[in-house]
């Protein structure tokens, strides 16, 4: 019932969108999958436009009581007969008034019926009143500009020819037909077809400006919110960006205190190891001789932990080698040895024979797979094993760490490799996040944890190898249970 011309949701949304600047990447995506859609139906207009069309009868109603009971004087009006054609319009308006109150609208799916009512309500008023001279013909023009406001221009037309007609019909059963009847049906037909032109046009303006006006506010809304996701996204990275960094600086006071360490304790055992070796050239008693060399068992243990805190606190390097995997598993094996919670549990490994030689950063991927054996670690209890297993699949080398420890619940799953999220007592929730970065960051591989696992947890870390392309995976090998000395 609205104004076909106007209400043309899809092309007026894209003649107002055609003139913005192109946006890259996912911010473009999204808003091209977010475009506002605007329908504009009866329900969105006729409501606002029944809250005037009330205002209007209402004050017609009353203008109307007061012409007939307090401003009339001529003999000829019939009060009794006006009174009871106003109380029926009142009646009508009440009807209308309820509905809107309900937020629907009175007969508002026949609107023809409506204008078939104005205009015998119209007449009738007229008719009983002073007939072409009287004040109610007026009531024609609040009429088609009320049906110009709520419906079409193809109603307002109808209405137009329909209250005509009711003037028309007003003329010719007046008791006496004034001469210039043709001047007053001349004017008439000018005054009313000006009236419903003016306000059809001015309704197809405000129409057209309400739509444009609720595209804009949508756009406006879908602007807001893309912001707002932007500076969402922006804030994680930042945050991101300071924990890595916060990581960083602490790997690199480690390194700085651990070679400190190391250097202090090394020359006082530097000089303890050779007297003990000067003191077992002499000849000494068999009791102090298997002594001597306890201590020098002992000795070279702690220069033996010395070179290996060295070794894994050496200044990191972004410069990519050639290893092992294998070997580097075992390297980060021989560090975590002196993990306090390594005590009772059983580190099973499954390494894959001839596996290729890959270029990645090697001081890096060990500390990726140091802090998931390390967790690993602190997942299980007294007893319970550790399965670190290697193999080649798919052109990628596989590097899985599975321990059947308490295990990860569902909902915490997708939050394991976000800052600070932690599921440990005293954890600082940024190992598997460092671990996820270096991979990415390094163009190496992934890393991602396996849904399949029932007991216990499983993370995968997978490498690129070019070596690998057009060969057989290569599968696990034999489980074998590692045995380190300690003591």
């Amino acid at each position: 019932m609205n104004d076909p011309s106007v209400f043309k949701d899809e092309s007026t949304t894209e003649g107002l969108t055609q003139n913005e600047p192109p946006q890259s990447g996912s911010a473009s995506k999204t808003v091209a999958n977010s475009q506002p859609h605007i329908h504009h139906d009866a329900f969105s207009w006729e409501l606002p436009a029944e809250e005037i069309t009330l205002r209007i009868r209402w004050f017609g109603l009353c203008v109307g009581y007061v012409l007939v009971n307090l401003v009339g004087n001529n003999s000829a009006i019939q009060v009794s007969q006006l009174n009871w054609i106003l109380t029926l319009g009142a009646v009508f308006a009440l009807a209308d008034t309820y509905f809107s109150f309900r937020g629907r609208v009175f007969l508002g799916e026949w609107p023809i019926i409506i204008s078939v009512m104005e205009a015998l309500f119209i007449g009738l008023l007229c008719h009983y009143d002073a007939g072409l001279n009287s004040p109610f013909r007026f009531y024609y023009f609040l009429s088609l500009i009320v049906c110009s406001i709520r419906h079409s221009p193809s109603i307002a037309y109808i209405t137009l020819a329909l209250h005509l007609a009711s003037f028309t019909t007003l003329l010719f059963t007046s008791p006496s037909v004034p001469k210039d009847w043709p001047t007053q049906l001349m004017l008439m037909i000018v005054w009313m077809g000006w009236v419903a032109w003016a306000s059809i046009a001015f309704s197809r303006l405000v129409k057209r400006a309400s739509m444009e006006l609720s595209v804009a506010n949508a756009q406006l809304k879908q602007n807001q919110e893309l912001l707002e996701e932007r500076i969402a996204r922006r804030t994680s990275d930042l945050q991101e960006s300071q924990a890595l960094l916060i990581q960083q600086e602490k790997h690199a006071a480690f390194g700085l205190l651990a070679a400190g360490i190391a250097h202090e304790v090394g020359n006082p055992l530097a000089g303890i190891s050779s007297l003990v070796q000067l003191w077992n050239r002499q000849n000494n008693d068999e009791y102090t001789n298997k002594r001597l060399e306890e201590v020098d068992g002992q000795l070279q243990r702690i220069q033996r932990i010395l070179r290996e805190l060295i070794d894994f606190s050496r200044p990191a390097t972004s410069e990519r080698n050639r290893c092992n995997i294998n070997e580097l598993i075992t390297e980060s094996l021989n560090i975590s040895k002196y993990y306090k919670r390594k005590k009772g549990k059983k580190i099973i490994t499954r390494f894959a024979e001839n596996l290729p030689i890959v270029q990645v950063v090697r001081d890096q991927l060990v500390q990726v797979i140091l802090n998931l054996i390390l967790n690993a670690m602190d997942a299980t209890e007294e007893g319970e094993s550790i399965e670190i297993t290697t193999e080649a699949k798919s052109g990628q080398i596989l590097i899985s760490v599975h321990d059947n420890g308490h295990g990860i619940r569902d909902e915490d799953k997708e939050k394991l490799f976000q800052p600070y999220f932690t599921t440990k007592a005293k954890g600082t929730g940024l190992g598997l996040f460092v671990c996820k970065n270096i991979l990415e960051h390094s163009n190496s591989g992934s890393i991602e944890i396996d849904d399949t696992v029932k007991d216990g947890a499983r993370f995968i870390v997978s490498l690129d190898c070019e070596e690998l392309n057009g060969l057989a995976d290569i599968p696990p090998g034999q489980a074998n249970e590692i045995k380190f000395v300690t003591t």
